[in-house]
């Protein structure tokens, strides 16, 4: 090989290496390695210096070193990109824990709340139908006695819808009769006599109905105002 030829692939090599310890300079942040490059480069470009015979393994030790710093570039570039997923990885895994967490408290709230909206309910259904038996007997009644006794009776957030109901059903007149159907009562009990269920003055006593009408609107519907709503839509109840 000539001095010229040599002198050539020297230069070529030493570009290459340089270009190499470019590469690993950025990946790891030295400077340090840019200028290993350079000195690579430059001793490189001295192998037209070195005799004939000794020049094949000078140029195999520089391709050596040459893919050594790729290697070592190449693992670093890796690892990099390695740790930046580890990153999102773990940042992604703590935000799936959070939406997690508080899904389940809100889960947790929710579920508390009914039970403690069906607790209320059911006491409010026990502590509102009175004994009939604690109102005084009388011979008649007038809608505004009638009235009291039902506030008395019914929750006061039942007490609009339950008063609809008695409304359109009679007018609150404890003996009223439907003549087509014989409904009877505050409520239109049909047949009227089922309300013995809640007293055996139910001809008579406002209270027994009332105590009876209430009982029932929890019953089917679960409130006077479930009650309410679907009297809206049918016009019965």
């Amino acid at each position: 090989m000539s001095r010229i030829s040599v002198r050539g692939f020297a230069v070529a090599s030493a570009t290459a290496v340089t270009a190499v310890g470019s590469v690993v300079g950025v990946a790891s942040g030295s400077t340090a390695q840019n200028n290993d490059a350079e000195a690579a480069a430059t001793d490189l470009t001295l192998l037209a210096d070195i005799p004939t015979g000794q020049q094949a393994p000078v140029l195999t030790a520089s391709l050596t070193q040459q893919a050594d710093n790729q290697a070592i570039a190449a693992d670093a570039s890796a690892k990099k990109d390695a740790e930046a997923e580890a990153r999102k990885a773990a940042a992604k895994s703590a935000i799936k824990k959070k939406k997690d967490a508080e899904a389940k408290a809100k889960a947790e709230k929710e579920a508390k709340e009914r039970a403690e909206a069906e607790e209320k309910a059911s006491r409010e259904k026990s502590e509102s139908v009175s004994d009939a038996s604690s109102f005084s007997v009388q011979s008649s009644y007038t809608v505004a006695q009638i009235q009291a006794m039902a506030r008395q009776m019914v929750p006061s957030g039942q007490w609009t819808c339950f008063s609809n109901i008695v409304d359109h059903e009679s007018d609150w007149n404890y003996k009223a009769v439907n003549p087509s159907s014989g409904a009877y009562g505050l409520f239109q009990a049909l047949p009227g006599s089922k309300m013995i269920s809640a007293g055996a003055d139910w001809q008579t006593n406002p209270a027994t109905q009332i105590k009876w009408g209430l009982s029932y609107m929890n019953e089917r519907y679960g409130s006077p105002c479930e009650a309410w709503t679907f009297w809206q839509a049918n016009n019965w109840y």
